[in-house]
Order: C-alpha cells, then structure tokens, then sequence
C-alpha cells in the first residue's frame, strides 16, 4: 500500500501557508519602513551637525548644503535628498512626499541660522519622520551672537 497525502491535506497546508504569508507580508515591509525613516533621521541628525561645524570651525556657509555635509551629499546621491542652491536648503524625501523636511539656512548680515521645516502631505511615512524632529530644537545658530564654543 502506497503512503501518501490526499488532496485535502495538501489544501490545508497551502491555505495554512497563505494564512502565514499574509500575516508576515504586513510586518516585514513595516519593518523594512522604520529601517528607512531610523536611517533618513540619523543621517538628517548627523547632517545638521556637520553644517554647524563647518560653519563654526570654516567661518563661512556654502550655498551647496553638501560641501558642507557628508552626510547629505550621500543623500542627494541616494536620491533622499535634493538641494536648492538658490535657497541654501535640502529637501528631504519619505515616502511619497518629495519635502517632507527642509533644512534651510538662513544667512544674515550679522548671523545665520540652520532652520527646520515641515512640508505637507499626508504621506503616512513622512509623517513618521517628521515626528522625531522636534522642532523647538531648531533654529540652530551658525554665526553671531547666540554662537558658542
């Protein structure tokens, strides 16, 4: 006699292996999310840093943000990121959402200051990011009076 699975046992397995993958699909790509929004705040978090101590140390502030930082020359190179020369800022990029934050520097006569801004949309993974900025933080001095050393 030959030993071997019915077809109604082999249909439980499958629909036991769906039920499994359906449940595991969701919580993989939402884990593979908050790798991308830790890893877009650390590098943000290390590029503000970078810009105020190139700003300290070189006494002087680059209309190309990413002369300024490594950190968000990589992510302009990744595609996270792009500059406004014009404007002496960085978009950011999460999600669907192009400018869901800016960092910005604003250059005065007598100071200048690294700023950050919120773009809109409802983006569910910007909104994310744009949650462990706290913006109370910012501006952050680059030159004048509020600067220490």
């Amino acid at each position: 006699m030959k030993k071997a699975f019915t077809m109604i046992e082999l249909i439980f397995v499958i629909v036991i292996l769906g039920i499994l993958a359906a449940v595991a699909i969701p919580k993989l790509a939402a884990t593979r999310d908050d790798a991308k929004i830790a890893t877009v705040s650390q590098s943000m978090a290390t590029a503000s840093t970078e810009i105020a101590s190139y700003a300290i140390s070189k006494g002087e502030i680059e209309e190309d943000l990413s002369l300024m930082s490594y950190g968000i020359q990589g992510m302009v190179v990744k595609g996270e990121a792009t500059l406004d020369l014009a404007n002496k800022s960085a978009d950011f990029q999460m999600g669907s959402n192009t400018d869901c934050l800016t960092f910005k520097v604003y250059d005065g006569a007598l100071d200048a200051n690294l700023s950050l801004e919120y773009g809109a949309g409802p983006d569910a993974l910007c909104s994310q990011l744009q949650l462990i900025f706290d913006a109370r933080e910012y501006p952050i001095p680059l030159r004048g009076q509020r600067v220490s050393f």
